[in-house]
Formats: C-alpha cells, sequence, structure tokens
C-alpha cells in the first residue's frame, strides 16, 4: 500500500505531473459513475492501447485508448485497469510499469504504482508483472464481465487465461463470471454527454482549428502544394500545443471529390478550389472542421452556386439541431436541400420526391451529414435505439458536414461543374434550448471566404 501523505503534497504531486487536483477529481467521478452503472457482482476490465511500430525498431507516437484515458488519465501503454464494485480493499486497480530509471533516461518520466494512487487517484496499484498472479482473484466471485469484447485479440486470450485459473479452482468452491457485457453498452453513454469541463476542451480545439484554417485560406496560391497547406495547417496546431486529431485531407482541384483523399501531393493551379478537412486534438479532444475555398480568392459562377447550395444544406440541418428532434432530421433535411437545388441547376432531372426516393442525390453525396464528436473524432454513441433515430439531448457533439462532388469523368454533366468537390463542416453541441456551434467563428459563406482571402 502506499504511504499517506499530506493534501498538499499530493496537490504538488498532481502538478509536477500535470494532472490537476480538479481532474483528479473527475476522474474519480467517473469511475464512481461507471461502477455504478455496472452494478454490484460487475467486475470492468479495460487495456490501455498498444505501442504500434511504425517500421523496425520506430514506433507510432503513442496515444492512450480513449475509454481508458477517460477514466484513468493514464497515458502510457502497458497498463490495466481494474474496477471492482464494492471490494473494500479499494474499488479501482491499476496495473502498469513499475519506474525504472534507466527508461526514463531514455522516455521520460513513468508514473509507476505509487503514482498512479497518489496522482490518478487510483484506489490500489500494482506491477503490471504481478497481474497474472492477482487478477484471477478479483474475477472470483464476480458475476458479470464488462470487457471491451473482441477489440484486442492477445488480451482476450489472457483473459480467457485469467478465467481458466478461476475455473480450475471450482470444486474447492471458487464462483466463476456467468456472464460477458459489452463495456460499451454503458461506457459509450457517459462519453456521449459531454461535462462543462470536456465542452471548455472541446471549444479550445475548435478555436485552434478555425485558426488553422484561416491561416491556409491565407497562404493559398497558385503554384504550391496540397502539403504546403498541411503543413501551414498543423504548424498552428503545434503552436498552441495541440495537433492533428486525424490525417489532415487536403485535396485541389479534382482531389476534392475523393472523399477520403490522403495524398495530399499535388500542385494548386490557379481557378481550381480547395478542400480542407482538418481539425486539432487538443488535451485527447478531437475538433473536425472543413472548408472549400478557391485558390485564387475568387469563386466562379459555378463553383458558387455549389457552395451557396451546400451552405444551405448545412443551414437545413443545423435548425433540426434541438432536444428532441431525431438525429436523423439533420440528414433528412440536408438531402431534401440539396437534391432540390440540384433539380434546379439542371445536375439532376426530375421532381423532388421521387428523386429523394430514388437516392438520384447519392451521385454527388455519398455520405452521412455528421457524426457524434468527442474524445475521439468519430465519437462513441449509438445513433439509432430500437431501430429508431435516436432523439437529440443536451451535451451531444456531432458535427453538420454536407457535401457535393462531381467526379471529372461524369459526362452526364456539363463540363463546367465537373471536378467540383465542396464540404462545408462545423462541430455543434446541443444546448437546453437549441444548439451552439463550437466552429461558428470560421468564415462559411463564399462572401465571408473571399474577405477573408483578400484581407490576407
Amino acid at each position: 500500500m502506499p504511504i499517506a501523505r499530506s493534501a498538499r503534497a499530493t496537490a504538488n504531486a498532481c502538478i509536477e505531473m500535470g494532472v490537476t487536483v480538479a481532474e483528479r477529481r473527475v476522474l474519480s467521478r467517473r469511475r464512481r459513475q461507471l461502477m455504478q452503472a455496472a452494478g454490484d457482482g460487475a467486475i470492468l476490465i479495460l487495456s490501455a492501447a498498444p505501442e504500434r511500430i511504425r517500421s523496425r525498431d520506430t514506433y507510432y507516437p503513442y496515444r492512450q485508448d480513449s475509454d481508458f484515458w477517460y477514466l484513468s488519465g493514464f497515458v502510457e501503454p502497458d497498463a490495466v485497469l481494474v474496477l471492482v464494485p464494492g471490494r473494500k480493499h479499494g474499488e479501482s486497480i491499476l496495473f502498469c510499469r513499475e519506474r525504472d530509471p534507466e527508461r526514463e533516461a531514455w522516455d521520460g518520466p513513468q508514473l509507476g504504482p505509487e503514482g498512479a494512487v497518489e496522482v490518478l487517484g487510483i484506489d490500489d496499484a500494482y506491477p503490471i508483472g504481478d497481474i497474472d498472479d492477482i487478477l484471477p482473484g478479483l474475477l472470483e466471485g464476480r458475476a458479470r464481465v464488462h470487457y471491451h469484447l473482441g477489440r484486442d485479440a492477445e488480451f482476450d486470450l489472457k483473459l480467457i487465461g485469467w478465467l481458466n485459473r478461476v475455473r480450475a479452482q471450482v470444486r474447492q468452491g471458487a464462483q466463476l463470471p456467468y456472464e460477458f457485457l459489452a463495456l460499451g453498452h454503458v461506457l459509450d453513454e457517459m462519453r456521449l454527454f459531454k461535462s462543462a469541463g470536456e465542452l471548455k476542451l472541446m471549444q479550445r480545439a475548435a478555436d485552434i482549428s478555425v485558426l488553422a484554417h484561416r491561416a491556409a485560406m491565407h497562404a493559398a496560391r497558385a503554384g504550391i502544394h496540397e502539403y504546403e497547406l498541411q503543413a501551414e495547417v498543423e504548424r498552428v496546431f503545434r503552436m498552441h500545443d495541440a495537433q492533428p486529431a486525424y490525417s489532415s485531407i487536403v485535396g485541389a482541384g479534382a482531389n476534392a471529390c475523393v472523399l477520403h483523399y490522403r495524398a495530399n501531393s499535388a500542385k494548386l493551379r490557379d481557378g481550381e478550389l480547395v478542400l480542407i478537412d482538418a481539425g486539432a486534438e487538443y488535451r485527447n479532444y478531437a475538433s473536425d472542421i472543413t472548408r472549400s475555398f478557391p485558390v485564387n480568392g475568387r469563386f466562379s459562377k459555378e463553383q458558387r452556386a455549389l457552395h451557396d447550395l451546400v451552405c444551405a444544406a448545412q443551414a437545413a440541418a443545423l435548425a433540426q439541431a434541438r432536444p428532441g428532434m431525431a438525429y436523423e432530421a439533420g440528414h433528412a433535411a440536408a438531402v431534401e436541400t440539396l437534391t432540390d437545388g440540384l433539380l434546379s441547376l439542371g445536375l439532376l432531372k426530375g421532381r423532388l420526391k421521387p428523386a429523394i426516393a430514388a437516392g438520384d442525390y447519392k451521385r454527388f453525396y455519398r455520405h452521412k451529414t455528421g457524426h457524434w464528436l468527442g474524445l475521439d473524432v468519430h465519437d462513441v454513441g449509438e445513433y439509432r435505439i430500437e431501430g429508431q433515430s435516436r432523439l437529440l439531448e443536451p451535451g451531444m457533439v456531432f458535427t453538420i458536414e454536407p457535401g457535393l462532388y462531381v467526379a471529372p469523368g461524369d459526362t452526364s454533366v456539363a463540363a463546367k461543374w465537373r471536378g467540383i468537390g465542396i464540404r462545408i463542416e462545423d462541430d455543434v453541441l446541443v444546448t437546453t434550448n437549441g444548439h451552439r456551434v463550437l466552429t461558428d467563428a470560421l468564415e462559411r459563406s463564399a462572401d465571408q471566404v473571399e474577405a477573408l482571402m483578400a484581407a490576407g
């Protein structure tokens, strides 16, 4: 057991490790809330994200599993968090690496079991090497195991081994858990509703992303490459202690019609549009913004027509973002607006309702109008409950991102439309009386974009 310390000493240790006392309380409250939802007789087991090799002996930058971080605040690999509601000797247990001065000389400070208790407020902690001896005893007598089934095959095998250790003792009176439940059933719902503290971090991520997109618009000009705009965006992220929440998409010209374009290597040409889909991650919380703008600062007639239509579709979807509305109502409103506009512009033929029913719009709009946002850019949470679109509630955050993409080889439309790709995406919080757009500060309309680029 760790040596007891004064409140002042604990506070100093928290500050030294980059965790405030308030954050420590939040982590403890989350664990209690999850254990209360799981109920007596449950045991909840989470493993840290593994390290991933990039090439040979070089690793990708480490990023902790979102669920693991949400409950523990622990940022190191090779760890397991166990929550045991009602356990007299401590309900939260962390297994992690012991501190190793030699390893710390290479990789930096480690928290170790003692630090996990002192800094993060974990009830008890042990070296990860002791888990095979201790975890079977924690499983024994528990009725239900909450676990991310099938997420990590290697860890699945370890869990089976620990259960077999308990099974071997059944004749001596050991009680084996008889029910396995997906941990996401309870944890995803917790994460779906953001607290005031989480929203503050998400707003900061959004604000940084706004600055980055503006910087890219100012930097755009014919002759530079997509990767140069990517560099400008990500430079602003790092300047503000953030990093990319996902691989930045910078697609010029027809590349904007590729939804998950990754090359970011083409040269910008006068008269084209550029689509940038990029968001900062700040303190593990993601933002997600997309803007489409002209390389030379001025939209052509056709570019503006499609851009205005996408803006109108986003406004229609945004009008549905309020408590009590079905989540899917936003997508339906965007589809109706886009289809009506495509018919008016002559890119589709026929009448509105039959065109929607037949899915004619999908030639130009292949994706849905948004997704949950939080610790993951495509965050956890059910979109449908019992076969029906779930209703929006205060505290939910999601994106609204309609788009239009006219393939460069689509000979069914006039040549003037071909190769134009536009998406407009913002981050939206559902409030008690409506919504708040976290990314509203970033210029959106064609007039606003042109004015910003002219001022650069």
